[in-house]
């Protein structure tokens, strides 16, 4: 558990943190216009991809500072890498594209306040455009990159956690030029022997 991994497992904390943060705001500002719209009900995918961001906040917060607890906690870094890669494909098998029914029928509908305009039955793709599509991508690019740093931060831990279970732990500084710029055998050469 040197200091490389320490930065490092930091790095990739605050990362989760942030990428779940982005995912849990847009999300809940598409709750927010769902339930101002009068048929409002919320796809279950949707609130699958917010629980599971709102858990990753509260454990990237708790799991931030680089702590040998925190290298203990990688099964829960690889749970999460699985949970968000799960919504991930949840929410892209619903729409990719921001050109598919789903879109322009739900998301596009909602996001972009559509319900003042006409009822849903009168929409179509052409009145949405793309109305909350950036958005959407938002939020499927920040659930793959918290899902990759999910997988890092796990196989980061599991390398700390065999580190510390074999006893190469070591807090020294001189533990680089030990491991990788070992001196030649001086007993072989014969004017040391003397």
């Amino acid at each position: 558990m040197g200091t490389g991994s320490k930065v490092f497992s930091v790095i990739l904390r605050l990362g989760e943190l942030c990428s779940s943060i982005i995912v849990v705001a847009l999300l809940s500002r598409f709750f927010y216009l769902t339930h101002l719209g009068p048929d409002g009900s919320v796809h279950g995918r949707l609130i699958y991809a917010e629980v599971i961001s709102c858990l990753e906040i509260i454990s990237a917060i708790i799991l931030v500072f680089p702590y040998k607890y925190s290298f203990y906690a990688w099964p829960l870094d690889a749970i999460f890498f699985v949970c968000s890669i799960v919504a991930f494909g949840l929410l892209a098998e619903l729409n990719n594209s921001c050109d598919s029914y789903w879109y322009y029928n739900y998301w596009g509908y909602y996001w972009g306040g559509f319900w003042t305009v006409a009822p849903r039955v009168n929409i179509t793709a052409g009145v949405v455009d793309h109305a909350g599509c950036g958005s959407w991508r938002a939020i499927l690019a920040f659930l793959f990159m918290g899902a990759m740093a999910w997988m890092l931060s796990a196989i980061l831990g599991i390398f700390v956690f065999l580190e510390i279970r074999e006893g190469r732990e070591t807090h020294r500084t001189s533990t680089f030029k030990e491991k990788f710029m070992r001196k030649p055998n001086r007993a072989a050469d014969p004017e040391t022997q003397q």
